[in-house]
């Protein structure tokens, strides 16, 4: 648990300070803030006294002093920044910056002048376990997304990492996902019984979409399993993508289907007999159209309810 929350921990410094540019910016270039903060790293000038220092002009900032609420900030934690060089582990060599504030520091979130990679860098230089192997391939380094968009530091609870708040965090970018999420039929995410990081890596993995698992099929096994294979009877389309089918995070139609049969059946049954000759809207049937087994009800799953495979010895049809 703990170093989950290191994890989110150090990847929200900057945030913690005000939202108005920082006094360096009014001078210097983002190109000179970078050569200066290099520079200041080579020479590595640190205070000797630590927080002690930096709490002089800083305390004052609620939101600096929240940071020791939270993991980051225990000084009685040997795997907290607070044992080594406190708060410049994150901001960098404090050099001449007490002497007016005018020399540039490490700032992080979406004010830092600082390009996101190095501000990432600095997380990763602690932050290093497995879950990230595979951060410099993921959606996220690769749309140029800081850790500390997502995550703070300066609380003692990061709310990417509370199962209460972590879908909130996450659709404030997805927008599209949240309003799949709030249509008729979705994952009970509204109700925080799931949440993104339930198949989703945000740090990266080797398959689609960063997902948890090595394919879509295994990540949606992970609570289906009882539409697992292998079948006697198989129908391809599932045993390919379950997204072929399904919208994951939520649709108008029943069971996230992208679309209501029998049209979703007829986008590959279209020329098969009865399933190319769908009676729909008004036909010389008249009223009795809703009594068709193949448009009322649940249309061709009225028959072929087998939909995902079977194992009846004669259910080639997908019907038994």
């Amino acid at each position: 648990m703990i170093a989950a929350l290191m994890s989110a921990a150090i990847l929200m410094v900057g945030m913690a300070m005000p939202a108005h540019a920082a006094k360096w910016d009014e001078t210097m270039s983002p190109a000179e803030v970078e050569a200066t903060l290099d520079q200041k790293f080579a020479e590595g000038k640190y205070s000797p006294k630590g927080a002690d220092t930096c709490l002089m002009c800083h305390k004052r900032s609620e939101k600096v002093m929240d940071l020791f609420k939270g993991v980051h900030g225990a000084i009685d934690s040997s795997k907290s920044p607070m044992a080594g060089l406190q708060c410049e582990a994150c901001h960098g060599p404090l050099g001449a910056h007490n002497k007016g504030g005018k020399e540039p520091m490490i700032t992080f979130g979406p004010n830092s002048t600082l390009a996101a990679d190095k501000q990432n860098s600095v997380c990763l230089s602690c932050h290093t376990d497995d879950k990230r192997i595979s951060w410099n391939t993921s959606h996220h380094d690769n749309a140029d997304v800081a850790c500390a968009s997502c995550h703070n530091v300066h609380t003692a609870n990061d709310p990417i990492l509370s199962k209460k708040t972590e879908m909130e965090v996450c659709t404030s970018c997805h927008t599209k996902q949240k309003t799949d999420l709030n249509k008729r039929s979705s994952h009970p995410m509204k109700w925080n019984q799931m949440t993104c990081s339930d198949c989703h890596n945000p740090h990266g993995s080797t398959s689609d979409a960063d997902l948890i698992k090595p394919s879509i099929n295994d990540t949606c096994y992970e609570c289906h399993t009882e539409k697992r294979g292998p079948k006697l009877w198989e129908h391809a389309p599932v045993t390919e993508n379950c997204v072929s089918c399904h919208n994951p995070h939520g649709s108008v139609n029943d069971a996230m289907l992208k679309t209501r049969a029998p049209q979703l059946c007829q986008q590959c049954h279209a020329s098969d007999g009865h399933a190319s000759n769908a009676y729909l809207g008004n036909t010389g049937m008249g009223s009795s159209v809703g009594d068709n087994a193949f448009t009322g009800a649940r249309s061709c799953l009225n028959c072929h309810s087998q939909v995902h495979g079977s194992n009846h010895p004669s259910g080639k049809l997908l019907q038994r």
